[in-house]
């Protein structure tokens, strides 16, 4: 791809990261209690937690559309997803059941290799980072 047509793909992978985070962050505040098996047992208040992580997922998608707080909210969502990446880690390792996902490896493979993929993703169409386009 060449950088002239970079703000176009800038854009609809803002807007489809924006709808993917807004809409994980109102399953977490939908239903937290679905979420709860997977969160560390370290982690204390743990579905407190988990209504915050919602929030913030909500928060950085709407920030993510908007053009003062986009890198802002880049920079933070990349944060979150390599913060949320030992419950995912859990959730895969221990072979914890959520509703509606699937429990095997051919799931949680590709979502574990995916969470690098999503950091990326967030920095990108935030314009905190030009990889690939720009070497």
């Amino acid at each position: 791809m060449d950088e002239a047509g970079a703000p176009r793909v800038r854009r609809a992978m803002r807007l489809l990261l924006a709808a993917l985070y807004g809409l994980v962050g109102a399953v977490h505040l939908t239903a937290p209690d679905l979420l709860l098996p997977i969160v560390p047992e370290i982690v204390p208040l743990r579905r407190a937690v988990v209504l915050a992580t919602g929030a913030c997922e909500i928060a950085g998608a709407a920030a993510l559309l908007s053009r003062s707080w986009r890198r802002p909210a880049g920079v933070m969502l990349a944060l979150y997803a390599v913060c949320v990446l030992p419950a995912n880690v859990r959730h895969a390792v221990e072979g914890i059941a959520l509703p509606g996902l699937p429990t095997s490896w051919w799931y949680h493979a590709p979502r574990l290799a995916f969470q690098p993929v999503l950091v990326w993703w967030a920095l990108f169409c935030a314009g905190v980072v030009d990889w690939p386009l720009r070497r």
